[in-house]
């Protein structure tokens, strides 16, 4: 499917004025990059990149979309349009990546039309991704070895739902309820049942019984429809110490769960698992780590960015071709947006192995550290992509890379700061 018109008609007002003006081939350089992370948030991740290429790849005007930009364009523009092919360059941070203030997480060169038309399909996805990237690491972080599943599809966008619980199997989440999710990338799917199936029946045991019936022993049973305690009973009376798991859903799960521990291990059930869900964030999960908890159903705080539903990124023209073809650094300095110019390379400076600084350099220099920015797409062919495994991997190297103070929830400034040179 085309991603073309997945962009806002400014790009196409630009792109005209540019046709017109005889401008529109001059060489661009565009950066994307966060002037600053959400409040309270020490460290961004980087997710979306591989959809990005995707979105590249389809970014076609065919048939139904000039057709329907006859009504918009001018002629010129739509010849444009319809031969559009991106030729130029992409760099980026590989997915998993963390990221700090100013760093260039994706680098587009080509010429302006080619490039500026990319915009808001770009930042559409990177603005979203990296949001629930930098939500699910926290989360992950909290749970430590306890498994998260990813159930946020029905708090949010259909495509949003499986694009979230992409990100967060990218950033440590063992599964996920998407179905789509599972099909389009890979990820391992889990679910448990809902209120309604035991409401369904004439009695919870009954709605147990069929339940254990269909799945075996090793389900996972909803016990807080009616009271916990009669539940839990009749979970294992039907079940026995085989049963797999009990879910908790609402109350105080802290206190819950600790009598639910204690009932099962009473009933001989030591084995079953405790899960709980209900609006989950890191610092619920956090303050969950005593408990006697065994895995977290996380949703609508996952799927909104726990707080932070954007990451804030823009998209910045820094280099350009001037009139007598020289590339001329260029940047906004407007009060409270300024950028700053020039085409820029990143590393990643450490020292024993931890992260200390974010070095932005106007010049490439792997002397500086760990070099972050990757080809992506060269002379228009995509030459980045990976598995989403690999990207896993990478965000787990990442977490081991990072100071102790950037896995703080308390409010502060970013763990590693941000060095232009």
């Amino acid at each position: 499917m085309s991603s073309a018109l997945l962009t806002d008609m400014y790009e196409l007002t630009m792109l005209r004025a540019a046709l017109s003006g005889g401008t529109a081939h001059r060489r661009a350089v565009f950066e994307v990059f966060a002037r600053r992370l959400p409040a309270g948030r020490r460290y961004g991740v980087v997710a979306g990149t591989g959809r990005v290429l995707e979105a590249i790849e389809h970014f076609r005007f065919g048939e139904p979309e000039l057709e329907f930009l006859e009504r918009v364009v001018d002629p010129p523009t739509l010849a444009f349009l319809a031969d559009y092919r991106f030729s130029g360059n992409v760099y980026g941070y590989r997915e998993g990546e963390t990221y700090y203030p100013g760093s260039p997480i994706m680098v587009v060169e080509g010429t302006f039309a080619e490039a500026v038309v990319l915009e808001t399909v770009i930042l559409s996805i990177l603005n979203h991704d990296c949001a629930i990237a930098s939500a699910a690491s926290r989360m992950a972080y909290a749970a430590g070895d306890r498994p998260l599943i990813e159930m946020g599809s029905r708090r949010t966008h259909e495509r949003s739902a499986v694009a979230a619980a992409r990100v967060a199997y990218l950033c440590g989440f063992a599964t996920t309820s998407n179905l789509q999710a599972g099909l389009e990338y890979g990820v391992p799917t889990a679910g448990t049942s809902a209120h309604a199936f035991t409401l369904l029946h004439d009695s919870e045991e009954a709605a147990f019984r069929t339940q254990i019936d269909a799945l075996g022993a090793s389900t996972t049973l909803l016990v807080d429809t009616y009271s916990v305690p009669e539940a839990v009973r009749t979970a294992v009376k039907l079940a026995g110490g085989d049963l797999g798991a009990v879910r908790i859903d609402s109350g105080d799960l802290g206190v819950v769960a600790f009598e639910v521990r204690q009932q099962l291990d009473s009933l001989g059930a030591d084995r079953t698992r405790i899960v709980v869900t209900g609006d989950l964030d890191e610092y619920a999960i956090a303050a969950l780590a005593v408990a006697p908890v065994d895995g977290y159903g996380v949703g609508t705080k996952l799927v909104t960015g726990s707080g932070a539903p954007t990451a804030n990124l823009v998209y910045k023209l820094v280099d350009r071709e001037d009139s007598s073809g020289a590339m001329k650094p260029v940047a906004k300095t407007s009060v409270g947006k300024p950028s700053k110019g020039g085409r820029k390379w990143a590393y990643r400076s450490l020292v024993e192995g931890v992260a200390a600084g974010e070095v932005i350099s106007n010049r490439a220099d792997d002397f500086l550290g760990r070099p972050l920015l990757a080809s992506l797409v060269r002379d228009g062919e995509i030459v980045g992509r990976e598995s989403l495994d690999e990207a896993r991997a990478r965000h787990h190297e990442s977490m081991l890379e990072l100071p102790q103070i950037a896995h703080s929830l308390s409010p502060g400034d970013p763990a590693v700061p941000s060095i232009f040179s």
